[in-house]
């Protein structure tokens, strides 16, 4: 019997993936949670086999648990559910020791097999984002454009970027002019938006 860990905050979406999931003679729904920073210490307790991750929670991303699943709980897989397609995102989910990522909106079948076929070692990922994570290259932003564009998308001021991470106003806008030169944005609002629309933020 596989046992799943399922970390996802929408109460429907996680209610339906659990019936869905329990209907397989071959899977069990071990534990069910609905916030990134809860998911680790109940891993931690019901010794999951995969944790099934929502992307976008609050606490943590499914990326940032998947990192601390790989680190803290080894024979624990990962498989990230993601309702963005983004390719940034699956470069990052990789990397962070993932061993799948899907859309949502695959078909039910497609998600038991995935579930299986990490257990059997492989890696699964879903074959449109395996292509535009090639097709659009590596992330160009070093870590501290990432990072001030994320207060960009956000809402910040220049200032409030500033103050939350200790710099000028000056040197923000020298990160965001440089970020904007390298994502061909007119504005720091559109790279901002460009760079969340490619998962790298």
């Amino acid at each position: 019997m596989i046992r799943v860990l399922l970390a996802e905050d929408q109460s429907m979406v996680r209610g339906a993936l659990a019936a869905l999931l329990n209907r397989e003679q071959d899977i069990t729904i071990v534990a069910e949670v609905m916030r990134g920073d809860e998911a680790l210490a109940v891993a931690m307790k019901v010794q999951p086999d995969i944790a099934l991750l929502d992307i976008e929670m609050p606490g943590a991303t499914g990326i940032e648990v998947a990192g601390l699943l790989r680190d803290a709980l080894p024979t624990c897989k990962t498989l990230i559910l993601t309702t963005f397609g983004r390719p940034g995102y699956l470069r990052r989910a990789i990397e962070n020791g993932a061993s799948g990522f899907l859309v949502k909106d695959a078909p039910a079948a497609q998600l038991a097999m995935a579930i299986r076929r990490i257990m059997a070692g492989e890696r699964v990922v879903d074959p449109q984002l395996a292509m535009s994570a090639l097709s659009d290259g590596d992330n160009p932003l070093t870590h501290r454009e990432q990072e001030i564009l994320l207060f960009v998308h956000r809402g910040a001021s220049n200032a409030d970027i500033a103050s939350s991470l200790a710099l000028t106003e000056g040197t923000v806008r020298n990160y965001l002019s440089t970020a904007m030169q390298k994502l061909a944005a007119g504005t720091r609002v559109e790279a901002a938006m460009k760079a969340s629309q490619k998962g790298w933020i």
